[in-house]
């Protein structure tokens, strides 16, 4: 499968990004940087600002927080998202586990394309609504 109909599969399956059409997921996948990481590297230091969002297409990651490993991600799972939308602290770290093929969404590209395509916010803010209230029920009842 190509790259970038690999890239496409994912994305469409990403959570963040299920509200999209295929148009937008391949103005998504275009904005970002088709990157390899070796096994070891660390794609986010807990504590840094962040200023980027992984998707990973192939490979596994360790997300370690205060140092606890606390998940294993994947293919198809993306990681530092919160950064496409502000400079705060990255809330974990993350290792690669094994070679990682990722794409990497930089916040200055992601908001860039929000502001070519104001649709796709939309699109976004009501697909972050949804994770935050399942987060609320999971963790508030």
């Amino acid at each position: 499968m190509p790259a970038n109909a690999r890239t496409l599969r994912h994305l469409r399956h990403l959570p963040l990004f299920t509200s999209c059409s295929r148009k937008d997921l391949e103005r998504i996948a275009r904005a970002g940087d088709d990157t390899m990481l070796a096994s070891g590297t660390t794609m986010i230091r807990q504590g840094d600002v962040g200023r980027e969002a992984f998707i990973i297409l192939s490979g596994k990651a360790a997300v370690r927080r205060g140092g606890k490993r606390v998940a294993t991600v994947g293919a198809g799972s993306v990681v530092g998202e919160l950064a496409l939308f502000d400079h705060g602290p990255r809330t974990a770290t993350v290792v690669c586990d094994t070679d990682c093929h990722v794409l990497v969404l930089s916040q200055r590209h992601f908001l860039g394309l929000l502001d070519r395509v104001p649709a796709l916010a939309h699109k976004l803010f009501a697909s972050l609504a949804t994770r935050i209230r399942d987060l609320d029920r999971a963790y508030l009842g």
